[in-house]
């Protein structure tokens, strides 16, 4: 049972990594949730403290998800249409990768700049405000992925220090 832990908290915690990326997965709450299951092994000791605190950085990051592009695009002036042309912009850029590994930056910029400019009259405008909600996107990303490698860490160094209960066969 406690392999099968092992390998379900591993995908978690890929999974938790394209939740970084993907809008509609909470990416380091994903992961966590591997932290969870890695715990609940017998081969790991209950660490309350730890998953605690891991929990809630994951809530934190998970609220500055929504807070972060706002405030980008609010500073530099754009609207909600910028934040959600960003969206559609990034599902543009997973389902057609047109730029390969660019398509996820480029992509993301345009449907900003669209959707601003559908807002918005003024180019100059439509661009600085699809600018800041690209920021936004692009800092929050950043944190969300930062955070489930930071756990993917974890993980690997807890499963690493118990291996021999894991794997008592190597």
């Amino acid at each position: 049972m406690d392999i099968v832990l092992l390998i379900l908290g591993l995908l978690l915690m890929l999974v938790g990594i394209l939740g970084s990326f993907l809008p509609v997965l909470p990416g380091p709450p994903i992961s966590w949730l591997g932290l969870l299951l890695l715990h609940l092994s017998s081969a790991v000791p209950m660490n309350w403290w730890f998953l605690g605190t891991t929990l809630a950085i994951a809530l934190v990051i998970l609220a500055l998800d929504y807070v972060i592009p706002a405030v980008g695009t609010k500073k530099f002036g754009g609207t909600k249409s910028g934040m959600i042309g960003t969206t559609i912009g990034l599902l543009v850029a997973l389902f057609f990768p047109l730029f390969g590994p660019l398509g996820i930056i480029i992509w993301p910029f345009i449907g900003a700049l669209v959707g601003e400019l559908i807002n918005k009259a003024d180019k100059k405008t439509a661009t600085k405000a699809a600018f800041g909600s690209f920021l936004g996107f692009l800092t929050g990303t950043f944190l969300k992925f930062l955070v489930a490698v930071v756990f993917l860490g974890l993980f690997i160094s807890k499963a690493w220090e118990h291996r021999a209960v894991f794997f008592p066969f190597l």
